[in-house]
């Protein structure tokens, strides 16, 4: 097995220690030769701050850490570029005015490239550090006689972390914008400038002053700069895919469809799908073994809260325009923007014609992961997980043991609080059935059904398959005859499984099941 650069994001590192490395040179040349202003936003741990350290490797002339790659023939290496890098999850930004964080990381390495700044002159500022950056972009350019490259990773760290802090991410928020500022301005000494992020904020709050910034982020040119597509992943780990599918027991391909149901799925154009990298690392270190890796290294509570306080639940399927990837605004966070941004959700089809995305989970894991929150949220019960019930609920569907999953649906809504049920129960009636059989879907084919003329939700084990219809505060024969006049079970009519219809009324003064009948 190969040496995994798990939570490694330096480059030197990861190839002067052998570690294994996607080969993404390539993205990069084609960036470098366009040159000018870029924005790229993906989700966490998804390569960014590996990119910008290759790119800061490549501008400082390391030629001996490109051996083998795409670039090492096609780079002019006798050409070298200073480069000012600010890695914003690198510096101590809690506890410390980020002006302050700035300046010391500007001053830092204005000493290393032997600049005195004349740090008296700003003295009284009010942001100090956008100067400071001024002049030493400045003074570097016309020291070495060669233009600047300046690479900012995580540019949105300062806001993105406060977020439950709203006047300390307002105050980062105009600090960034001052700082971004001074580049356009100072663009006849820089070669290119990078910045990274999770979050697409809008022009007018950070970058009204760097209107020149190409955003990348929905480019395919740049659709697969970062991440891992199908054929990397085939290619850089073809001897785990083969060693691994041996010892469970199954062929390559089958094993392959697994990975890719579990952690496949990103895309930006609508197109190529990616892996995200921290998973596909985590999974061949781990032997093989299906987690939710990525999930677990940033569990979204503040995103599910304000899910949660708007009754939003199904994210499935969401056709938007262009404008909902721009609207992050600090005093009206909205979740289908946070949701893509931070990865949750992903271009699954876009329309020229029209100029829609249709939005969906990527794959298996964030789908499971995110349902799982949700739930928990939606039942105000942060104590328990939800995966106990669901697979009580299938084992129960299994064996047709109805009586048990009738008694399963009722613990779903058990732990609502009486009055909140009383005064939002058409809310969270919906969002707890649907939370519930979606999550259903990991174990057996559950779909659950929100359109008009489908039931609401069918279920399918090995010998079973289950329409179920819920009614609120009216009654279960009504239910069951929906069932029948609209024909739900009628397409599997030659499944040669046992179809069995059931009808559900939940009443609003029991907050539990009132009455249930099956035909």
């Amino acid at each position: 097995m190969q040496k995994y650069p798990i939570g490694i994001q330096n480059f030197q590192k990861l190839r002067e220690g052998g570690f294994v490395y996607v080969d993404k040179t390539q993205y990069i040349y084609q960036l470098t030769e366009q040159a000018g202003y870029y924005f790229l936003s993906r989700p966490r741990r998804f390569g960014k701050s590996l990119l910008v350290s290759t790119l800061q490797a490549l501008y400082e002339g390391k030629k001996e850490l490109f051996k083998g790659l795409w670039i090492a023939d096609k780079w002019d290496w006798s050409k070298q570029n200073p480069v000012i890098a600010i890695y914003f999850n690198r510096l101590q930004l809690r506890g410390n005015s980020l002006d302050y964080v700035l300046q010391e990381s500007l001053i830092e390495q204005a000493a290393d490239f032997g600049i005195a700044l004349d740090e008296i002159r700003y003295r009284d500022a009010q942001n100090k550090s956008g100067f400071i950056f001024q002049e030493l972009i400045k003074k570097l350019h016309l020291k070495t006689g060669r233009k600047v490259v300046v690479l900012i990773d995580e540019y949105d760290k300062p806001i993105v972390d406060y977020l439950e802090e709203l006047e300390t991410a307002e105050s980062n928020r105009d600090i960034l914008k001052s700082f971004y500022g001074i580049l356009k301005p100072a663009d006849e000494h820089l070669e290119l400038v990078l910045l990274t992020g999770v979050s697409k904020f809008s022009k007018i709050s950070v970058f009204s002053d760097l209107n020149n910034l190409r955003d990348i982020s929905l480019d395919a040119n740049f659709g697969t700069i970062a991440g891992i597509t199908q054929s990397e992943l085939e290619d850089a780990f073809s001897e785990e895919i083969m060693s691994l599918s041996q010892t469970k027991g199954m062929d390559s391909l089958t094993f392959l469809a697994q990975i890719k149901q579990w952690y496949n799925g990103y895309s930006w154009t609508g197109n190529e799908r990616l892996y995200n990298p921290f998973s596909l690392l985590n999974f061949f270190a781990g032997g093989g073994q299906f987690h939710n890796y990525w999930f677990s290294t940033g569990t979204p509570t503040w995103l599910v809260k304000i899910a949660q306080e708007k009754f939003m639940y199904n994210f499935e399927d969401l056709v938007v325009d262009e404008s909902e990837f721009n609207s992050f605004d600090l005093r009206n966070l909205q979740p289908v923007t946070l949701l893509f941004q931070t990865g949750y959700l992903t271009i699954t089809n876009y329309s020229p014609e029209d100029y829609l995305y249709t939005l969906n989970y990527p794959n298996e894991e964030v789908r499971l992961s995110l349902n799982q929150y949700l739930l928990k949220a939606f039942r105000y019960d942060d104590n328990h997980s939800p995966l106990p019930m669901v697979v009580g609920l299938r084992n129960a569907l299994q064996t047709n043991d109805l009586a048990a999953a009738i008694e399963i649906i009722n613990v779903v809504f058990s732990s609502l609080p009486y009055d909140l049920w009383q005064r939002e129960n058409e809310h969270f009636y919906h969002a707890l059935l649907h939370l519930t059989f979606t999550l259903l879907g990991v174990y057996v084919q559950s779909e659950v059904h929100t359109a008009r003329g489908r039931c609401d939700a069918l279920v399918h084990t090995k010998e079973y398959i289950y329409a179920f219809e819920f009614k609120l505060d009216k009654t279960a024969q009504e239910a069951l005859d929906q069932i029948y006049a609209k024909g739900y079970l009628t397409p599997f009519a030659q499944s040669g499984k046992t179809l069995i219809a059931v009808g559900i009324n939940f009443s609003t003064p029991l907050k539990a099941v009132e009455s249930w009948v099956v035909g």
